[in-house]
């Protein structure tokens, strides 16, 4: 007999195409978001980090006890596009085989593809397209490297940032706008030499900037540390969320930020300005007005 919580059979198949459609802006995309019916109380759960801190590998992690529950699951890994040729290597799901066939398991890879606001947009309304297929929950993984790291506050009901112990030397450095969006700090490969003194000096920075967050220890790759984690995230479901209104505000205004923008691509706007830039009249602030006011 199926659980009071079961979730029906997700179409994967057109799960895939609605994505495509919302992540491209095909047509027929702007109807498909305006018509969505979800439930806003399925979790989001945002990791970031530096890379190489083993983000996928914890995600591995959860998923495995997830899906000791009975749990679906639905990934966002999110890759940030280079400034340079505006490419990105979307190799989440290679670090994610063991559960990327699995039938309770999506897996997608998007790149922000260097749109203004694009992180947050459209991973916001992909996140949302997966709110309207019915999973249990959602995990958004994004590489810590600049603004992606601030904007996965404005789209997860928890923010969790993954350290290693190899931060050490940089763990003063670390920015106050990083401290302020974690909700949990994770010592991840907690295992090596230097796990507990970091995971302290963490601790006291903590307390130093009268923050109150979690730090927990894990070893993602040998499932140590991660029940844990996941009766934390658990709790903090169930305590009523003050940041709901917050992060609703927030998604309402990069929409809007994001339609007045509209078309308005980096890789486009670089062909324009190199077509520009080297006039001996030209001037950033009345180039920048020039799309503004039009």
């Amino acid at each position: 007999m199926p659980s009071a919580n079961a979730v029906p059979e997700i179409d994967f198949k057109l799960l895939a195409r609605q994505l495509t459609m919302v992540e491209n802006e095909l047509p027929g995309a702007n109807d498909l978001l305006k018509n969505l019916s979800y439930n806003a109380n399925v979790p989001v759960i945002g990791l970031t980090g530096p890379p190489g801190a083993g983000k996928s590998t914890l995600v591995n992690a959860l998923l495995s006890e997830l899906l000791k529950e009975g749990k679906k699951i639905a990934v966002l890994a999110v890759d940030p596009t280079s400034p340079f040729n505006m490419g990105s290597l979307l190799g989440d799901r290679i670090r994610m085989t063991s559960h990327f066939n699995h039938p309770d398991v999506f897996i997608r890879s998007v790149a922000t593809r260097g749109w203004v606001g694009g992180l947050s947009v459209k991973t916001m309304e992909m996140t949302d397209v997966l709110k309207a297929a019915g999973f249990n929950y959602i995990i958004i993984e994004t590489v810590g490297v600049g603004q992606s790291e601030i904007d996965i506050a404005g789209l997860a009901d928890i923010t969790m940032v993954v350290l290693v112990p190899e931060s050490g030397d940089e763990i003063q450095h670390i920015k106050s706008g990083l401290m302020e969006i974690a909700d949990v700090f994770i010592v991840n490969k907690a295992d090596r030499d230097n796990g507990d003194a970091f995971a302290n000096n963490l601790q006291k920075l903590i307390h130093y900037n009268q923050v109150q967050v979690p730090v927990f220890k894990t070893t993602a790759i040998t499932n140590t540390g991660i029940t844990e984690l996941l009766a934390h995230i658990k709790i903090q479901q169930s305590v009523q969320n003050s940041r709901k209104l917050y992060l609703l505000t927030e998604k309402v205004y990069r929409l809007i930020q994001y339609t007045r923008m509209q078309g308005l691509e980096k890789n486009k706007l670089r062909d324009i300005i190199a077509g520009v830039y080297l006039k001996s009249d030209f001037n950033i602030y009345r180039f920048a007005d020039s799309f503004t006011n039009s």
